[in-house]
Order: structure tokens, then sequence, then C-alpha cells
């Protein structure tokens, strides 16, 4: 059987709930991504804030939800149903949809993304969990893979929809994000109506407190050595929106700009599920290595290679680590963590991430104030190598192979 063949086989093997929750994070990330794509140009060129004001609005917002992932992964865990806590995280980013394009101040805009990634947070460890839950044996890989390549569609179709109204619309912005509401809505239906819990999560066997110290011994070393790798590799994958604003000052048109989260999702999508799917085949140690050594080049590339070539370069790059690590990372996660505190396990590593990314992303804002793009840039691929080089050990261990 060729490897396209054995591709579309293990497609047919991943259970319908698996398939339910990638377009459920599809409808989501359509609209998140068609509102933050613009976002930071219209903060900076229409709010007047500075790019630090943006590294601490995207790395606050991140931080957010990486802390309430905490709780609602430990709360998942206690109650054995993870479906609940991810419907109401779902729900509640959708509601918060329409103050972006009623937001008349920064403080507005800052209240939205904070209670918008209050239902990131609520939902992404319990959904993580149940994916785990739902995965058949030898297919997990590929399932966070369907998973963060649905999800990843999204993300690339919603600034492709913000370009084609902000070209109908003669650059209505307040526009596109009206728009953005309605997939967000179409998320919540179909979770509500499509995803259910896996047949035995029953609560039996569930930790009375998930986030004891207990408890949290429970999980093995390799796990904090994934978390704390994690985190060091977050620090040179800070927030997306530099991308965004990179393409501005390359002089890129504000029209085309999303174009810039087009692209990098697009690599993104197209790559994470063959990865999956390798990584249940292959050494995955070696393949999140290779995810790492491609972020350092791409942040060369976007620090060294001048004028939209160098952005384009950069900017597939960016896409194709992301490809070749997030998924990965959920995976080994779930590989190495006891099934009754998955969803603390996820909600932890969520934390650090996200405690991580907003160090990150001020960092970047911050660097890019003082120094210019490029020191930031050139700053990212100096913590990408430095994970590369704490990955190292990992290599020899199972759960990695």
């Amino acid at each position: 059987m060729d490897g396209e063949s054995q591709t579309t086989s293990t497609l047919g093997r991943i259970p319908r709930g698996i398939w339910a929750l990638g377009f459920v994070s599809m409808l989501m990330d359509i609209s998140s991504e068609m509102i933050h794509a613009l976002l930071p140009v219209y903060l900076v060129t229409v709010m007047g804030t500075s790019m630090l004001t943006v590294g601490f609005i995207e790395g606050i917002a991140e931080a957010t939800a990486a802390i309430t992932k905490v709780f609602s992964g430990a709360l998942s865990d206690w109650l054995g149903r993870r479906k609940l806590l991810a419907a109401i995280g779902y729900g509640l980013a959708a509601f918060t949809k329409p103050v972006f394009p009623l937001a008349e101040t920064v403080g507005w805009v800052v209240a939205a993304r904070f209670v918008d990634r209050i239902g990131k947070g609520i939902r992404g460890a319990p959904r993580d969990a149940l994916i785990a839950d739902l995965a058949p044996p030898g297919l997990r890989g590929a399932s966070f893979g369907l998973r963060q390549s649905l999800d990843t569609a999204g993300a690339f179709l919603g600034p492709l929809l913000a370009i084609g109204l902000m070209a109908l619309s003669a650059n209505n912005i307040p526009l596109v994000f009206w728009v953005a509401v309605v997939p967000a809505f179409g998320a919540v239906a179909l979770i509500v109506f499509a995803v259910h819990d896996a047949p035995d999560a029953d609560g039996a066997g569930a930790p009375r407190v998930p986030l004891s110290r207990a408890e949290l011994s429970r999980l093995p070393p390799v796990y904090w050595a994934i978390v704390g790798i994690s985190a060091v590799f977050t620090l040179a994958r800070f927030s997306e929106a530099f991308l965004v604003l990179r393409a501005q000052e390359t002089g890129v048109a504000l029209m085309l700009i999303p174009a810039v989260l087009v692209l990098m999702n697009l690599v993104y999508s197209a790559s994470s599920y063959p990865v999956g799917v390798l990584a249940d085949r292959c050494h995955r140690g070696t393949l999140l290595a290779a995810g790492f050594a491609v972020l350092v080049v791409a942040d060369l590339a976007l620090a060294l290679v001048g004028g939209v070539p160098g952005l384009a370069l950069g900017v597939i790059l960016w896409g194709l680590h992301m490809g070749m690590t997030q998924g990965l990372l959920a995976t080994l996660v779930a590989e190495v963590a006891p099934a009754s505190l998955r969803g603390t396990a996820f909600g932890v590593f969520n934390l650090v991430g996200g405690l991580a990314l907003l160090a990150a992303s001020v960092i970047a804002g911050g660097l890019w104030d003082a120094f210019g793009a490029q020191t930031t840039f050139l700053a990212g691929a100096a913590f990408a190598a430095l994970a590369l080089l704490g990955i190292l050990p990992l290599l020899r261990h199972p759960a990695a192979r």
C-alpha cells in the first residue's frame, strides 16, 4: 500500500466525534482569524497603539486562555465529562465576537480578547483530552493531526474571507468583524448536536483533587521534560500578530495583509495531518527536532532576507514548523499522561505554554520598539535553537520513538 493509500485508509478509521471536533475548531477559527488578521493593524493605524501594546494585548490574551485551561482540564478529569466544558468554552467565545465591531476604545478590545480567550481556555484542555479518549490505539498522532489540520484550515479560510470582504467593502474593517460572528455560532451548534463524550467516560477512577500535589506527582518526569522544552520553544514562537506587522513594514497593501495568515495557515493545515500519520509510524522525537530546526530557519529568513520574497519564505517556513510541532507535542502529552489525568496534563501543559507566549509577545514587542523587526526575529531564532538543543536527551525515551 503506497503512502497516499495509507493516509486515506487512516482517515476512514478516525471516529466521527474527532471529525466533528475538527469541524467545530475550523468554524471557530474562521471567525477568530477574520478578526485577528486585521486586529493588529486596526489597533496600530486606527486606535494609535504602540507595538509594545500589541504585544501586551496578544500575550495577556493567550496567557489568560492558558491559565483557564488548567482548571477546565482538571474539572473535566474530576467530572469524567469533556463535552460540556468544551461547549461552554465555544459558546463564550461566540458571544464575544460582536464586541469587536462595536469597540470604540482599546479597553473594549482588550476586554473582548480577554473574555474570548477565557472561552478558549475553558474548551482547550477538555477538547484535547476528549480526542485522546476517542482516538483508537495506534491512531493518536493521526487524530491530533486531523484536528489540527481542520482547525488550521479555518485559520487560512478566515483571513481569505477577510481579504475578499475588504476588497468588496473598500477596507471596511468593522464589516469584516460583523461577518465573523456567523461561523462562531455555527461552531456552537455543531458541538452541541454532533459531539459526545467517550462511551466509558463515566468518571470512574477520576482523581479526587486533580491539581493536588499527590495527583500531579503521578505525571511522569518525561511529561515535565516535554512541558519545559515546549516552554522554551514557545519563546521563539511569539504571536502571529508580528508576522502581520512585518508584512505591513515590508510594504504589503492593507487589503492584502491578511494573505500573510492565509499563506501561513495553508502550509500549517496541509502539513499537520501528514505529520500526524507519520508520527504514528516513525520516530516522533526526530520529527519534533526537525520542526524546531524549521523555526530557526523561518526566523532567520524573516530577519535577514529582505522584501516580499523574504517575508513569503519566512511565513511559509513558519507555517511548516507549526504543522510539524503542534499536533506532535499534543500527541506526546497524550502518550505519557495517565488516562485519568489527561485533562489536567493538557491544562498544565497549556498554562506553561501560555505564560511563555505572554513573555515571548512582550519581549518581541519591546525588542521591535527598541531595535526593530530584525532583532525581534533573530532573538526568536536563538530561542528556537536553544529548544532544539534541549530536545536531544528526549530522543531516547520510548514515547518519542
